[in-house]
């Protein structure tokens, strides 16, 4: 895979707006993590994912194997921590998992990005937005009735 600086930079703009979309969604809402966490979360993992690839195919001279699982579960495990720290226990309310699941899914996203796979990214955008907008709809009108 050639690293290509100007493909890189795409890379890098699309992650960043695809998890902006989602992220305004959440913005909107007022929730803990807006529009620049889940940019920045989605930014993070397509750079992990790039720099991967980067660093073991177009800097190391000799033949050697790479496994992007290893990359994709340290942005897992990453994001893991950073969502753990949204969710919150008010009373007898658990509060920001519903963030901390968006956040999850912009670092997702990000690696999907990373990883070359751009109309599998844009349908993930658009799916997790209708998931935060139309079941939050479905939601209050079927179940929770506010």
């Amino acid at each position: 895979m050639e690293l290509n600086i100007y493909h890189v930079f795409f890379q890098f703009l699309l992650a960043s707006f695809l998890g902006a979309c989602i992220g305004v969604e959440r913005g909107y809402k007022s929730k803990p993590a807006g529009v620049k966490t889940h940019a920045l979360v989605s930014l993070g993992a397509t750079i992990f994912v790039v720099l991967g690839y980067g660093v073991f195919y177009d800097f190391l001279s000799f033949e050697t194997s790479f496994d992007p699982s290893r990359v994709l579960s340290a942005i897992v495990m990453g994001v893991g921590f950073i969502g753990g720290g949204l969710i919150i226990k008010r009373d007898f309310e658990v509060e920001g998992l519903t963030t901390a699941a968006g956040l999850w899914v912009a670092a997702a996203l990000g690696a999907t990005v990373g990883l070359r796979l751009y109309i599998p990214a844009v349908f993930i955008t658009l799916l997790t937005l209708l998931i935060f907008h139309g079941l939050a709809i479905f939601e209050r009108k079927y179940i929770r009735k506010k």
